[in-house]
């Protein structure tokens, strides 16, 4: 009896371990994206993304650059293409050993490392020069911080959008809107 209750303690502590990452639900006015984030890989970039998550930052921004072949990108624009405000930017962490592959979500930034702050991309093909490869200006790479679990029918619908010229962008946006219309969070450790 006591061997029973010694492997049920065992079993029990195994299964909090393994516990399940956290995940979000992007909701988009094409349909829904499920995403898991791994906080133990990418702790500042998970917090920060959850944070804007947790503010509804998100609501009814849209995926304002899409490109076949390649991402679709979000998260930083209203529907009238007029950026919104930020809060202070956040250590790259694109050294964490995840890569930019197809369906993995990773952070949008300048030419500057350690510059994202809200906006972030999925991945629709391997784009292994985002990867982090040194820490230099060109070495850093895009932090990758997650993966889509469901729904990579509706990003490949979105990333195959036509688009063009709008606002201050000179292509790449999608000529219909891609509404977020919110990301909510569906798990947390």
């Amino acid at each position: 009896m006591i061997r029973f209750f010694a492997a049920l303690i065992i079993l029990m502590t195994s299964m909090t371990l393994v516990a399940a990452q956290p995940a979000v639900k992007i909701n988009t006015n094409l349909g829904a994206i499920t995403v898991e984030l791994y906080p133990e890989k990418a702790p500042k970039t998970v917090e920060n993304f959850l944070s804007y998550v947790n503010d509804g930052f998100y609501n009814g921004t849209i995926f304002h650059r899409v490109i076949a072949n390649f991402m679709i990108q979000g998260g930083g624009f209203d529907q009238t293409l007029t950026q919104k405000p930020t809060k202070q930017p956040i250590e790259n962490e694109a050294a964490n050993g995840l890569r930019n592959e197809v369906g993995t979500i990773a952070m949008a930034r300048t030419s500057d490392p350690h510059s994202a702050t809200t906006q972030f991309f999925i991945n629709v093909a391997n784009n292994t020069f985002l990867n982090h490869t040194a820490p230099t200006i060109q070495g850093y790479g895009y932090t990758v911080f997650g993966k889509v679990t469901e729904g990579m029918e509706v990003v490949n619908k979105i990333a195959t959008t036509p688009t063009g010229a709008n606002g201050i962008f000179a292509s790449d946006v999608p000529k219909n809107r891609v509404v977020i219309e919110s990301i909510e969070l569906l798990s947390s450790p």
